[in-house]
């Protein structure tokens, strides 16, 4: 049996080292889709920012440049203010303001900065502290020809990605491909009216030169039979470095055609940082040689603020994880606090607001639907291994308490077909040998060997009846009867042993009815039952069986009762199995084959009854024989 149980160990252990592999392979594939889920929903979050911003960078970009006047160019009858003439809407941006050639500065706020109201008069205060600080910078930061690229101090090289699983497969969308700017990526051109442009360029000196231009021009354009060769012709011609007169189409108006148009380059947008917590983003405007810069301030705090509070916070996954908003300066972010725990999703948006950094972090995805399966799952396959497990365990056991059984039987048996032998054998060697001197003393042998006879008859039949009702040969033969004659019977037939072991059998059967079943079954069950209580109980002070009946429930219950030492608790329900014997003093000092308790039960359960054994409240136990009443 230890042999038995080191293998089922071993063969565990081999079923858990694979298994247990796999369950970690699959956890661990389980957290990558958690995991993977969690950043897809943070590179959503991400990529609204990203939208905004990209939003906030086209409706700038598309600003005419003359809305960085007070008022726009006149209009048919009237004069037009700027849409930037209020204060901005959106509390992050300070102002708009155009940095001149000359390092003075232009806001659509005031008209003329020399009369500003007192209501504007701290925002406007601020603007011009900007406009000093980046007239500082500029040339440190922008130095050279005008390069269009952000300043290096806010470019940030970023490391190459890990492909996720899908990117090992899938060919990336082109809106997912990295982008190096929100806007536009070159210079893009456009013409401005005369109007225009001195909208933008308050210089009296240059507004007087290009109307001095305009006058000669629009001289020298009188209507005649070949104007329309001229124009033509005027059109086709390269325009001079900045200035392009004529530009209008064939058939337009005299008054049209004469007003002069400039072109204008307009570069993408960039930003630099005014101080620690404002950033200018501009955009460089050249009119005819002189450059402009056109823009508005940000203040990175209330920015940020908006940006977690618009697109984060009112979701579900700020719950659990983190948002950092982080301003990039020489490609750092600035000192703080670390991310705490997992980083899903971290992104630096694009130019010009690449001085922004955002990571989302978060100590573990909220559980996947997969997993509260597969924990169940798993809950359910080791609950089948080790209920399979014991079961063959407990089979292989019980095979192997049979056996064993089965061999102690054999000896059992053995033993007791000697013992009956042996002794009929020893009286008649001295019944031949004259040893019994008188009549009496004959007898006396006589009748022991008569007994040990139909002992030996006894043990033989058991063991023959035991083999039929196993191969399901016995076949049982109700008839109507009545129990005190089977009772008689068992008197008679045990009377001697009683008498021998100084026993005394006790039957309260009296008035009990006829019901049907087997005679020679039940016969041999009470003559089992009560040889059982002599074999156990002969050391007992008290030498008594009872033999009691009674009906009850449409069953009739016989009881024998017996006064030895009883049964242990643990036993009760093992007595009856094949070749069970108590494994106590007692049983090892008494002989027995252990299946005249075995052959009790399959005789009942052949003639439709059962049997249970309970100890007594004093000495001894009682075995009950319960068999149906109205049986045929």
């Amino acid at each position: 049996m230890i042999r038995i149980k080191l293998y089922i160990l071993l063969f565990f252990a081999a079923l858990c080292l694979p298994l247990s592999f796999v369950i970690w392979r699959t956890y661990a594939g389980v957290a990558q889709e958690e995991i993977g889920q969690l950043r897809f929903f943070a590179e959503t979050r991400l990529d609204e920012m990203e939208r905004e911003l990209a939003d906030l960078v086209r409706r700038e970009e598309s600003r005419s440049v003359e809305e960085y006047g007070h008022r726009m160019a006149p209009v048919g009858q009237g004069v037009q203010p700027s849409p930037l003439a209020d204060v901005p809407r959106e509390t992050f941006i300070l102002g708009y303001l155009q940095n001149n050639p000359d390092g003075t500065l232009q806001t659509p706020l005031v008209e003329d900065l020399r009369q500003v109201p007192a209501a504007r008069r701290a925002l406007v205060d601020q603007l011009q502290e900007a406009n000093r600080i980046f007239n500082q910078k500029k040339y440190a930061l922008l130095s050279g020809a005008e390069q269009e690229k952000p300043s290096p101090m806010l470019e940030k090289k970023e490391a190459p990605a890990q492909k996720s699983f899908a990117d090992r497969y899938l060919a990336p969308s082109p809106s997912k491909m990295p982008k190096e700017s929100l806007g536009q990526k070159s210079v893009r051109v456009e013409e401005l009216t005369l109007g225009q442009a001195a909208n933008i360029d308050k210089d009296e000196g240059w507004r007087s030169k290009q109307s001095a231009d305009a006058e000669r021009m629009a001289s020298s354009m009188a209507p005649s039979e070949e104007s329309a060769q001229a124009r033509q012709e005027q059109s086709a011609a390269p325009a001079p470095a900045a200035l392009a007169a004529g530009g209008a189409p064939a058939g337009a108006a005299p008054a049209a055609e004469s007003q002069p148009r400039f072109q204008v380059e307009i570069a993408p947008l960039q930003s630099v940082f005014i101080d620690d917590a404002r950033v200018f983003i501009f955009r460089r405007v050249v009119v005819n040689d002189r450059i402009f810069r056109q823009g508005f301030v940000i203040q990175l705090t209330p920015f940020l603020e908006h940006l977690a509070r618009t697109h984060f916070e009112p979701h579900p996954m700020a719950d659990f994880t983190r948002l950092r908003l982080s301003v990039l300066r020489a490609g750092q972010a600035d000192e703080g606090a670390a991310e705490a725990g997992l980083v899903v999703a971290d992104r630096t948006f694009p130019a010009p607001f690449n001085f922004i950094h955002a990571a989302v972090s978060g100590n573990g995805a909220p559980p996947s639907p997969a997993r509260r399966l597969l924990d169940a799952a798993l809950v359910a396959l080791g609950a089948i291994m080790v209920l399979g497990l014991l079961a063959i365990y407990h089979n292989v056991r019980t095979v192997v308490d049979l056996s064993e059984r089965r061999s102690q039987f054999v000896s059992a048996v053995t033993h007791e077909l000697k013992t009956p032998l042996t002794n009929i054998r020893m009286y008649v060697e001295m019944l031949e040998q004259g040893i019994a001197a008188t009549p009496e003393r004959e007898q006396t042998y006589l009748g022991i060997i008569g007994s040990e006879s139909a002992r030996l008859s006894r043990l033989i039949n058991n063991v023959l009846e035991l083999s039929r009702l196993e191969k399901k040969q016995r076949q049982v033969n109700l008839q109507p009867g009545r129990l005190e004659e089977v009772l008689a019977e068992v008197r008679a037939v045990m009377a001697p042993k009683l008498a021998q072991e100084g026993f005394e059998l006790i039957v309260q059967a009296d008035g009990l009815p006829e019901f049907a079943f087997d005679r020679e079954a039940l016969l041999q069950i009470l003559i089992n039952l009560v040889e059982n209580s002599i074999k156990f109980g002969r050391t007992a002070s008290q030498r008594r069986i009872t033999i009691s009946a009674r009906v009850a429930e449409a069953q009739v219950h016989i009881a024998v009762a017996d006064t030895g030492p009883g049964i242990a608790r643990g036993a009760l329900k093992k007595v009856f199995d094949d070749f069970y014997r108590a494994d106590n003093a007692l049983t090892r000092t008494t002989s027995g084959t252990g299946i005249g308790l075995a052959l009790v039960r399959k005789l009942a359960q052949a003639m439709g009854g059962r049997v249970a054994a309970a100890n007594n409240a004093g000495p001894g136990c009682t075995i009950t024989v319960s068999l149906p009443f109205n049986a045929r």
